[in-house]
């Protein structure tokens, strides 16, 4: 038998203009190398929940880092900083891809880490994954779990998002894998379909799949979204995905 191991902390990185920021990694206890996944969290935060996908794509042979994307809100709990951030109108999309890519330089200056870098984000993280794909240097391969907005109305747009991520696909730089729920209603199938014909159109390496009996965030575990059969087939496709890709 192999020894296994894991090893995970709260480390500090630069992130957008160089602000510090707190991050959590997560890697094998080894020399490596190892592929790195940048895991951007959900609109609850950066949460036990979140922090537990990074030690499970540690298992799997990755060292991931999860930037905590709300820790300018300075609140007690990812539960407050959540809802300052809502009531502040979201996040701000340039202050989100300079925290991103800090999440990417700081993989790619690791001893350890074999040379390819992904990146996943659930929920509005999915969204921000998508425009990362698109905008950030550095990503060898980008997943979408029902990433809300990546198409939106332009009454949906705001000074802090100001340009829906589809607009950017013709500068996708890397293949897409995105996982849905076909009672999610945001992202909707429309959005979806709307979001394969753009990646379709600009020629794109891609692969969607829309789950039956699910809807949005049926990936979280703690949450009564939680839907088992899509969740364990989309880990699946995941891990299939970042294989292909990144090893």
């Amino acid at each position: 038998m192999a020894y296994e191991a894991l090893f995970a902390e709260t480390v500090h990185m630069r992130g957008h203009r160089g602000d510090q920021i707190d991050a959590y990694l997560a890697r094998p206890f080894g020399a490596g190398p190892y592929p790195g996944v940048v895991v951007i969290h959900h609109m609850p935060g950066w949460d036990g929940a979140t922090k537990e996908i990074a030690r499970r794509f540690a298992h799997q042979g990755y060292v991931a880092i999860l930037p905590n994307l709300h820790f300018r809100e300075g609140k007690a709990t990812p539960e407050e900083n959540s809802a300052s951030v809502r009531a502040a109108g979201g996040m701000p999309d340039d202050r989100t891809m300079g925290d991103v890519q800090g999440a990417i330089d700081y993989l790619r200056a690791l001893p350890y880490l074999g040379g390819k870098v992904g990146i996943i984000g659930y929920c509005s993280g999915g969204r921000q994954a998508y425009l990362a794909a698109c905008t950030l240097r550095g990503i060898d391969a980008a997943i979408d779990c029902y990433g809300g907005g990546v198409v939106a109305k332009p009454e949906e747009l705001t000074p802090r998002q100001p340009v829906a991520p589809i607009e950017f696909t013709k500068n996708l730089q890397c293949p897409l894998l995105g996982l849905f729920g076909i009672e999610d209603a945001r992202p909707s199938p429309d959005d979806v379909a709307k979001t394969e014909q753009a990646l379709k159109e600009c020629g794109k390496t891609y692969e969607l799949h829309t789950y039956e009996n699910a809807g949005h965030a049926f990936f979280a575990v703690d949450r009564p979204q939680y839907r088992q059969q899509a969740a364990v087939d989309g880990w699946k496709k995941v891990f299939a995905w970042f294989d292909k890709h990144l090893r």
